[in-house]
This record gives structure tokens, sequence and C-alpha cells, in this order.
């Protein structure tokens, strides 16, 4: 028998390859015909297979089901979903909404918030939901497979005889130990003597049959012919034996001879018993194996245990308890999964893991704690009467931090204020009454014990946050001290450097007698600066240090010269210019850990970590003022409801009305009453020392200034809901700085008079009033002043006022609203207070609603995703309640504009969170509302019809995960909340619902597969969220129906469709099919009547026939689908056998089917595979797949799979390119299961000659399918087939393709 000639070396240039004019041509002019060839030939689509009615068969064949005794393959667990309740945790102690907040609530949008923040999370379980993802995220996952051992064959012994023994015996994996023993004389006739010991060196070895040889030498030269060997095959036990010498061990051979040896020590001898007895149970666990698999049935394998075990106990009775637990564990331990082998099954990828979902919660930037410890000036004394105690400063100074930002121009922060004055100083103040905490909330008793009123007087700690923190951020310090006089009169003597106590005492003087008659007024003093950050990673810079202490500037007071200032910070030249206080402020910054105790929110909630004890210092956490731009909003989760007023200035040049007026105090109010006798509401944050809470503030007053500015910030908290009578009062005084009097009565009442009046009501349209207000002064208060209106031509309506300087607007003020109950937002008020206004009994008009819904598309988008769980559920609950289509698709549209402006701005996270944990369908009263599953649906529909807006489609597309996880939540809830899930699944939802369903699928499917080129990103997110919706549906609705959904889907591809479409429909197959009860889904039952009692049945039964298509639904529809792949190019094949081998390896490690039942009834789902294998055996390379390396240019080791060669598989055809019609009839037939695959006609699968492989059309390297090769001229073929009753001894070759 000739030889097959070998491949021409690489030297050598075959003669067509000569002809091409570049590399590459001869498969780019394959593809081209390829493409012509499977338009006209095989563009056969496969038919549709109905689906069975799942329902009806698992009830028809419940007696069968039932009577299997692996039923839970065929079954859904009962408990398959559940809602669940998860407690909303905060970071506080109590709840952040005050205790009266939901009774004061009026307005729908505040009692929406409000039960926003209130609301615990609702979530949907799915007890197998591990299951559902790739084989990679399945739980208990086996660890990976370091390396499996190494079978040597006796032909590498022969190979290797020579090489050095010890390698060989490492190499093999196998147990090795070498050392010296003592051998006693082996010879019976002569009893074993101490004398008769002789001592070698002893090397245990294992052969390449896996059995283990102890060999003996003279010395450690283990590469020469050992002395002699002891076969540990033939040892029955390993004992030890002190009877001749210490340190023995005897090995009893199974011929009753034993072998004696002897250790140098108890240890030596220990080690080698127990190496040896583990080689001998080893030996017997293989043979108890060989045993087993030589069993034809399993049925009785508890008794062959039993049986195998009593046999050992007769043969080795010192292994019989040891192995017995080996043998139990060998069974619960499955060998290594073949699958593990896989290279895929190695890889980590977590691509398709879902991201971790959390839920809402507060955030903040970067959070530095401001620990304030000293502010000493070089003026100092003592200031008590007796001249007993510690020199201090001389007065009192009170210090006010903030952040500014100089790169965005704009204050970061509130105020947070500091009074580091020492005791006996602060003595010097008249004492303010205290009173309790009970500002604009009620808080709770329980909340008065924890936090103390006499803990909170003396804050010295800040926590600040910054959301974008850069180091052009700085920490202010401004210093007031009580009102004297002018700041440069008052600054004065602490510029000097010479210490005189005399001055101090001078200074003391006028400081005490100011304190007593002025101690509620302050003036601006000083300011100093330091910066906060190294670089734009919020790096502290803890190194820095305050600047000097400059005095404060009475004509650049304002928070817009305090920027300029520090604008020119870095620039010593421009500060040098600065007049200097001298003095030190010792104020330190630090991060904040997670852990940090005993701190306060911004609205004096204590957190979890706080402790009751008065003597920890209580740190106080710094409102930060974020930049109003969506990417650094999160979603509000707690009450939160602060005004901060700024005064800003009063031009009282011009004033006529009042004689003095130059020291002018600002007293702000918050007051809900015009009425005379009204009071102020004590809601006003207080300064320390004084009330946690107070009616009233004051700003610092400027010395002989008649046009003020100021800087002050007024926080109040607001109360819950606000009305038209709620206003800021602002009462005008002169303070009289004189102190010339010797302290009359007289006198002292006139310290300060009234010089005008000024309010400013807080809602407007309402909304609360933010932006910067210019607002006239009266000289009067009278009664009912709110309701003073101008008319024009010079009459009013209302009380008489009388106007300062012809009612010009002379005081500027601004306001900043922090609030998570009210919105700034106009189109959002609006929408709210529609819906409120309808639910409240006024009729809804579907275009007035229209109207407000179409404006919400321009409600701004900080605004949106603060308010993102309130909004999403308003729209929601409208949704249900609409009577007209144009309502709800307008809902949908504004619900599709908040979900693509959340993707826009990267905050996608937001949304999977409301999802999850904040969506909560509406109870469901059927006479009044519907479901939002199917109006979502319709709706949905309405906007993928190819009429409508291409812009909201497309969204619609692009984002359509939330739209269907909302749908799946809303199915779920409806299913428990209405106790449907205990109904049959054809009867859980409504034929209307059914249909939306189907309509919405159908509607999806041209998006899908004709608007991929124009719209990739859109179509591709689309059929993955359709994959994971219908996957869903399994668990929710009749499953017939869903099969009908996943038919409708496929039926929308076709063979020879771009890649894209491929890849797109086994990514819905990928999806679908890793459903968590895929098996049940197939239902692995046989459906032939009665018993099968030929093999020809059998074989009718596990083809991919119609009927088993039918019956076995996603696995006949997987099979049939792939076998379509294996016609098209090579990448699409890959993709195909890429999904079908990755559920295998699922199968294979899934635990709940580990057992080899399991494991064999699966199988059986799988066996139309074979077929489709051996049809296109020649598109499935070998050296893609293969874990092992080959060599291409090798000719000896390149073997393909193994096949039967019979006959060739293409005969030479006469001239031209068409197919052999019977070949292409079977191929195709068996494959996509119009025909059997067992037919007679069907050509085996031939060999294919080594030498010729590479140059053939049925080649290694071809990438493209059958018809293609065959449009090449037939002599190739010729050269390449070889009838195999003439090359019976040769091996096949490996074949092309993926």
């Amino acid at each position: 028998m000739s030889q097959p000639p070998l491949l021409p070396s690489s030297a050598e240039t075959r003669k067509f390859t000569r002809a091409l004019s570049k590399p590459g041509t001869a498969a780019e002019l394959r593809q081209s015909v390829s493409e012509v060839v499977r338009g006209s030939v095989l563009l056969a689509k496969p038919k549709l297979i109905e689906p069975l009615d799942y329902e009806n068969v698992i009830v028809q064949k419940k007696t069968q089901i039932l009577n299997d005794c692996l039923r839970e393959m065929l079954l859904f667990p009962y408990d398959d979903f559940q809602t669940a309740i998860l407690r909303r945790q905060g970071r506080y102690v109590c709840s952040t909404i005050p205790a009266n907040a939901q009774q004061e609530a009026q307005s729908l949008f505040v009692t929406e918030c409000i039960k926003t923040y209130n609301s615990d999370w609702h979530l949907v379980n799915y007890k197998y939901e591990d299951y559902s993802g790739e084989f990679r995220q399945l739980p208990n996952k086996v660890a990976k497979l370091d390396k499996l051992p190494v079978h040597v064959y006796e032909v590498d012994e022969e190979v290797d005889k020579d090489e050095d023994a010890a390698s060989l015996g490492s190499q093999k994996g196998g147990i090795t130990k070498h050392g010296w023993l003592y051998k006693g004389n082996m010879n019976s006739a002569i009893s074993v003597t101490m004398r008769s010991f002789k001592r070698r060196f002893f090397h245990l070895i294992q052969l390449g049959d896996g059995s283990y040889n102890l060999n003996f030498y003279k010395d450690e030269k283990i590469s020469k012919e050992p002395k002699g060997s002891i076969f540990l095959d033939s040892c029955m036990g390993v004992v030890q034996n002190n009877k001749v010498r210490r340190f023995a061990f005897e090995l009893k051979m199974q011929d009753k001879s034993s072998y004696l040896l002897a250790a140098d020590s108890e240890v030596e001898m220990e080690e080698w018993i127990t190496t040896l007895n583990k080689i001998l149970q080893l030996n017997f666990e293989a043979a108890m194996q060989e045993k087993r698999n030589g069993d034809s049935h399993e049925d009785d394998e508890q008794s062959k245990i039993e049986g195998s075990v009593s046999g050992l106990d007769s043969y080795l009775p010192e292994l019989a308890k040891s192995t017995r637990e080996a043998e139990i564990k060998l069974k619960s331990e499955s060998r290594v999964k073949l699958f593990y082998l896989d290279p895929d099954a190695q890889k980590l990828d977590f691509s398709s893991a879902e991201p971790e979902v959390k839920p809402f919660e507060e955030k903040f930037g970067k959070r530095i704690l401001v620990k304030c410890n000293d502010l000493s000036f070089n003026l100092q004394c003592c200031v008590a009467e007796n001249e007993e105690g510690p020199t201090t400063n001389v007065e009192p100074f009170f210090v006010t931090l903030s952040l500014f930002d100089i790169k965005y121009n704009r204050k970061i922060s509130a105020d947070f204020h500091v009074d580091l004055n020492h005791f006996s100083v602060r003595q010097m103040l008249a004492t303010t009454s205290p009173s309790l905490m009970n500002g604009g909330r009620q808080s709770s008793p329980a909340l008065q014990d924890i936090l103390h009123e006499a803990a909170m007087q003396y804050p010295k700690q800040g926590i600040f946050s910054v959301t974008c923190p850069h180091p052009d951020i700085f920490l202010v310090a401004r210093i007031e001290k009580v009102l004297q006089g002018s700041i440069t009169h008052g600054a004065e003597p602490y510029m000097k450097s010479s210490d005189s106590s005399k001055v101090a005492q001078k200074v003391l003087k006028n400081a005490k007698q100011a304190c007593q008659r002025l101690g509620q007024y302050r003036m601006p003093f000083a300011w100093a600066a330091r910066t906060l950050f190294k670089d734009a990673s919020g790096n502290l810079d803890k190194n820095a240090r305050f600047s000097a202490l400059y005095k404060q500037d009475s004509n650049k007071l304002s928070n817009e010269d305090m920027l300029k200032l520090l604008a020119d910070f870095r620039k010593p030249e421009k500060m040098a210019k600065l007049p200097v206080i001298l003095g030190n402020l010792d104020i330190t910054i630090d991060s904040v850990s997670s852990d940090f105790p005993n701190y306060v929110n911004s609205s004096y909630i204590p957190t979890k970590q706080f402790e009751t004890c008065t003597k920890m210092p209580i740190t106080f956490e710094v409102e930060e003022f974020v930049p109003c731009i969506p990417k650094h909003t999160q979603p509000y989760t707690i009450y939160n409801h602060h005004l901060y007023v700024y005064p800003k200035s009063l031009k009282y040049d011009s004033q006529k009305s009042f004689a003095k007026a130059r020291n002018i105090a600002i007293c702000i109010e918050f007051k809900d009453s015009d009425e005379e006798d009204s009071q102020p509401l004590k809601c006003i944050y207080g300064r320390p020392g004084g009330p946690v809470f107070t009616r009233s503030a004051f700003a610092a007053v400027l010395h002989h200034h008649q046009n003020p500015e100021f800087y002050d910030e007024i926080k109040i908290e607001l109360p819950t809901q606000l009305h038209e009578k709620h206003h800021l009062l602002f009462t005008f005084f002169h303070v009289s700085c004189d102190n010339s009097s010797k302290g009359s009565t007289k006198k002292k009442d006139v310290v300060e008079t009234q010089v005008g009046y000024s309010w400013l009501p807080l809602l407007k349209d309402g909304r609360v009033v933010t932006s910067e207000q210019h607002i006239p002064v009266s000289a009067n208060l009278p009664s009912g002043y709110l309701g003073y209106q101008e008319l024009g031509m010079g009459r009013h309506y209302g009380p008489e006022i009388k106007w300062v300087d012809g009612s010009k607007p002379l005081l500027k003020v601004s306001t900043h609203l922090v609030s998570t109950v009210y919105t700034q937002d106009q189109h959002f008020h609006n929408f709210f207070q529609y819906c409120q206004k309808t639910e409240s009994g006024a009729q809804a008009l579907g275009s007035e609603l229209v109207k407000y819904l179409k404006s919400l598309h321009a409600m701004e988008g900080h605004v949106m995703i603060a308010f993102l769980p309130t909004i999403l559920n308003q729209l929601f609950r409208v949704l249900t309640r609409a009577t007209q289509e144009e309502v709800a698709v307008n809902v949908t549209r504004v619900i599709i504009h908040v979900v693509a402006q959340c993707h826009e701005e990267g905050l996608e996270s937001h949304l999977r969170s409301y999802v999850k944990y904040a969506y909560k369908a509406e109870p469901y009263i059927a006479s009044e509302y519907k479901t939002v599953h199917e109006e979502l649906t319709k709706s949905m529909t309405t906007i993928l019809k190819p009429s409508a807006d291409f812009l909201t489609s497309n969204k619609l597309l692009k984002y359509s995960w939330f739209f269907f996880e909302v749908l799946i939540k809303s199915m779920a809830q409806h299913l428990i909340e209405n106790s449907k899930v205990k109904l049959l699944r054809n009867q859980r939802f409504p034929a209307s619902y059914h249909h939306a369903v189907e309509t919405v699928v159908n509607m999806l499917m041209p998006h899908i597969t004709q608007k991929f080129r124009d719209n990739p990103e859109a179509s591709k997110n689309a059929n993955h969220s359709l994959a994971v919706f219908i996957k869903r549906c399994f668990t929710f609705m009749d499953r017939g129906f869903v099969f009908k959904q996943i038919n409708n889907y496929i039926s929308c591809f076709a063979p020879g469709d771009p890649k894209t479409l491929f890849e797109y429909k086994f990514e819905f197959l990928r999806v679908v099919c890793n459903h968590e009860h895929y098996i049940p889904l197939n239902l692995p039952m046989p459906f032939g009547k009665g018993r099968i009692q030929r093999y020809q049945d059998l074989q009718l039964d596990y083809s991919l026939t119609d009927e088993f298509c039918r019956n076995h639904f996603l696995v006949g529809l997987l099979l049939r689908e792939v076998g379509t792949a294996l016609q098209e190019f090579r990448e699409v094949r890959l993709i195909a056998i890429g999904v079908l081998k990755n559920l295998l390896i699922k199968h294979s490690f899934d635990d709940r089917y580990a057992s080899r039942s399991h494991q064999a009834r699966i199988a059986t789902l799988y066996l139309p595979l074979f077929g489709l294998l051996i049809e296109n055996v020649q598109r499935i390379n070998v050296r893609d797949v293969s874990p092992f390396p080959v060599n291409p240019g090798s000719t000896v080791k390149e073997e393909s799979l193994t096949l039967p060669a019979v006959n060739p598989i293409v005969t030479p055809q006469k001239s031209g390119s068409s197919l052999d019609a019977s070949l292409h009839k079977d191929l195709f037939g068996a494959i996509s299961g119009i025909a059997s695959p067992y037919t007679n006609s069907t050509p085996n699968i031939s060999s294919v000659r080594n030498a010729d492989s590479r140059g053939s059309l049925i080649s290694t390297d071809s990438g493209n399918s059958l018809p293609e090769r065959n449009s090449e001229k037939s002599n190739s073929l010729d050269k390449g087939c070889i009838p195999s009753s003439q090359k019976r001894g040769s091996r096949p070759s490996s074949g092309s393709g993926s």
C-alpha cells in the first residue's frame, strides 16, 4: 500500500499560489461566489415548528411527571419568586422627617416627597436567580483546575529508559520517596536477627501503568540497575513490627511472605508507613473503580458499595475503614468534569455579569473635618475683676468659617459659627435666656434625650463636604467682635507690635462697656484664608496654615469682594498691601473616617454613631451648596428644608424719613402672619452660646455707613407646608454706639431706634422665591401689610404705607433654598399642581394634562435627578389612571425623556436602583385603575409604530431595558398582591395583556432586523432587553404563549442574513436559554406511546424531527439554529457553536443536576447534536478549538476527529458548480429538521488525505461553507478524496471551519 505523499516544504511554492496576484485573493473570491450561491441555492427558510401547549401538556401528563423519579427536572418549583420589603436603612438614629410633617403637608408634591423618603424598599426575589446567568455566574462553581496528571505510556517508557529514573518518577506526577533503611534478610530458613539487617538506599517510584515499585540500591546512585525491587501491587498491608529491631515495619505480601524494613528514627518510620499505606489505598480504589466500570447498570449502586466493602474487609482489614469513607467520597465528588478542560471554562469573563445595584443612599463629596482649636491676638491680659485667672484675649471674638471656590466664583458651603473665647471672656457678655430646641421642626422627645442643649452650645468641629475638589477652594474665616465703632478704630490697638499692658487695659475697659450695652450687635473685624486641596483628586493640603489675619475693609465686605481678594491670594505683592492684625488662628483639617462618631447633620439630626454622653464634643455637618448640574446631583433620600437668607445692601443715603440712620442693624424674622400681634416663628438657627433655635437674627453693623453692605447668612428651618402668608420681615435699627453718657436709664432706652421695615413674601406662584430681590422700605408697619398692592395711577389696594424714599427698592436681599420637598422648577411644580387639582375632584381634561406633560420635557436636569423616584412614581400613577391613549403615550414619552437624560449624564445606576428598590406598582382596583404593565406595553407599541416620532422611538429602543424591567416588576407585584399567582398560568393575565405583549414583540422586530445598520446601538440594546423580558415571562406567564413569542422573534430572521443579525439572534437565544428552569421548559421525558421496544423508535424520537422540536421546544430551536448557522461563514459558525457549548458547560457545572442520572437525562435532550456534527464535520476545525498545540506544518501528528470512513463526501461532478441534489436535500433537511438524518441516502464523511488537504477545497484553512467550496473546479476534489477501500489504514485529516 503506497504511502500518502508528504506536504511540500515551506521553501517550495505550489503552482497555483504563484499565479495569485496577492495573498488573500482566493478567500475574497470564494466569499463573493459563496454569497451568490447561497442567495440562489440555500436560502430555503426553515419552517417554523409550532411549539407544544406547555400548560396543557403538564396537566395531561401529570401522572407520568409525578411518577418520574426526576420530576424536579420537569416541574417549576412552587416558590419560584416572591416580593419582599427591605427596611430603609438611613444613617440617623431617627427619621429625618419632622413628627408633624405628614399632617401639615397639603400640597401633593410635598406629600409625595415625604412618602418617598418614608417608604421601605420593595423587592422581587427570584429564588433560583443565581442559575439564570452564564456558567461563570453559577453559585458553587468549583475552583479553577490547576493541572491534570500527565499520562505516561509504555512506548514512552522505552524511549526514556536511559533518563534519570528519579526525574522520570517525579515527572509522572505520582508519589515519590527515597532514603536509607535497614533491610532484614529475606531467607526464611534463617530467622531474622539484628545482625542480618543491611543498610540500603530505597527509592519509591511509579511506573507507566500507575503501579509502584520500591527499588533498593547499595548507594544513592539510583541511575544504575537496582539490587532488587518490592512490587507494591502484591502488597497487602504495612504494619509496625518492633520485635527484632526498633523503628521496624513489615510489608505483608499476597503470597504470605513479608519484608522487614527498619528506619533510623520513629519519625522516619512513620513517614514510610504513611506513604506506603497511601499507595496501597490508591491501588485499591483503582481496582474498585475498574470493577465498577465493568458493571453494566448503576441501579443497585448502594449494594455494590456494600459488596465491595465487604470484599475489602476480607482482602485487607487495615484499609477497610478508610476505604469505605473514600468510596462514599468518590460517589459524592464526581470526577473532573470534561468541560473543565475547555479553555473558555477557565477564562474569567464577567462581561455578561449585571452591575451590582444598591438602594439609593445619601452620598457626599470629599469630606473634611475642620477642628477649631484657638484664636489668640498679641494684645492680651487677664479679664477677671480681681485679676486672678489666665491671660486671654481682652474681648470676645466670633469666627465664621465657610468655603469659597474661586474657579467657579461661588460660595460652596453654608457658614459654620464658632466661639473660641475663654470662659472668663464669655462672661463679659450679658447672658441670653436659654430656650430648648423647638424650632421649625417639632423634634421628638427621644431626640431631645439624645441631644443636650448644653453640648450643642459651643461647637468646635465641623464636617464640610466638597463634591468637586480642586486646589482653588479656600477655607475662609471671618472674625467679628462686639460693636464698638469703626473697624479702623477697633483694629488699631491690635496692629501695634509693642505689647503694652496699658493699651490692653484701656481696650478691655471699652470692651466691657460695649458688651454690656451692645452685646447682641457684631461688627466685622478681620479675615483669613487657607487652601484645602493639593490637587483635583481631593488630597488634603494638611500642611497649609491660615494666612495672616487681614483687617476687614468696610467697603469690601460682600462675598463677591471676598472672591476677588482670594483671586489675589497667591500673589504676594498684592497681599502685602493689606493691613495685618497681629494674631494667630489655629484650625486644623483632616479626613473623615466612615465610622466617625458623635455628629449631627445640618438639620441637627444625630447619626447612628452618636453617643449620648455629654463629654464627647458634638461635630456639626455643614451644608454643601452642590452645583446645580445633573452629574453632581444625587436623588434625595432624606427630608431637608432650609432657607438661607443673605441681606446684601441697603441704600439709605437719600432717605429723608429718619433723622439718624447711620449705624444700621438689620433684624431678620420669619413670620406666618401680618397681623399686629403675630409672633415670629422660632425657626432661625442660633449662634454659639445662644439657644439652638431663635426668633430673630441680626446682621453685622457697619459704623457710620448710610449704604452698608452685609455678608451675613441667616439659616432658617422652613415649615413643611408653606402658604401665602409666610414671609421674611426685615426691621432696620439705628444703633447708638455713643456711650459717653453716664448710664442714665433714659439714655439706655435709646440704644436702638427703628428706621424702617421691609418684607419679602416667600412664595410666588406657589414656588419659593430664590432670585436676588430688590424691595422697598416702609417707615411704618400697619396690620395686613402683605395685602398692599399698587394698582397704578396713584391708587393702591390694602393698608396705608409710608414708603421711605418714594418706595424705591432700597434693600437688596437674596435667598438660597436647600430643600428636598420643594422644587424651584416651574414645569415640575405646574404638573404636580394640576395632578392635585384633578385628584381632588376637578375633572381631568386630557388636553390640559397633555400640555403639562409636554412641558415636563423642559424641566431642569438636576431637578429631575434630585426628585427622580418621586417624579417617576407620579408618572406611573398618571399612566394607570389615564382614560385617553394620548395621555398614556405622553406620559411614556416623558418617562423616555427622563431615562434618556439619566443615561446621557452617566447616571444609569440611579434608574437601576429605582426599578429594583423604589418602584412599587399602584394597588390595582379593576374598576378604577389599570395596571402599569398593560398600559406601558400599549403605549410602547404606539411609540414604536413606523409613523411615530423617530427620536423618541430611538431612545425607547436604546434604553428599553428600563421599560422591560418595569414591566417585569409590575407583573410580579400584580400576581402576588392580587393572589393571582395561585391561578393557572393561562388565567393569570387577561387576553388584552397577552395581545399587548405579542404586539410589542412584533413592533420591536423591524427595528431590530431592519435598522441595525443605521442604528446599531439602539437595535442591539433592544434585542438584549427583549431577550431578558421574554426569559422572565417564563416565570409569570403561560409558557406556551412565551414559546410563541420566541417563534415570532425567530421568524424575522433568515439564512444568509448579515453577520450582525446572527449575532443578535444568538445573543437572544443565549439569554433565553440561560433561564434558571431551562431544563423543565424542555420537558426531558419520553413522549412516545408506550414503552420503546426497538432502537429505530428511539432514533426517531431523538433526532431533529418536527416532533422533537415541538416537544423539546427550546433545545430543538437552538439545535436547528445552530445547524442553519453551520451553513454560514466561519464567524457565524463560531458564534453559534459558542452559545451551544457554553450552555452545555452550564449544564455540566449546575449543582442542581450534578448526579449521573440528572446528567444522563439532560444528555437525551442533546442526542440530535450527533447527527448535526456528523453532517457538518467538514466545517468544524479541530485546530481552532483544540486546547493542544497543533503545528500546521507537521504531517505526522496532525489528526482530526476519527470518524468512520466509508464513502467520499463529494463525488467528482461533471463540469459546473451545482451541488448533488440528494446531498443538499438530506444535509439541509437533517440540519433544519425537515428530514431524518439517518436515511440511507445521506452520505457519510470520508477521510481526506493529509497530502493534499491544504490544496483541496474541503480544506482545513478554508473559512467558507460547503456550497462555496463546490463552486471551485472539481479537479481539486478529485485529488482530495480517496475511496476508503484503498485507504483503510490511513488517518482522516482535520476538517475546516469553526
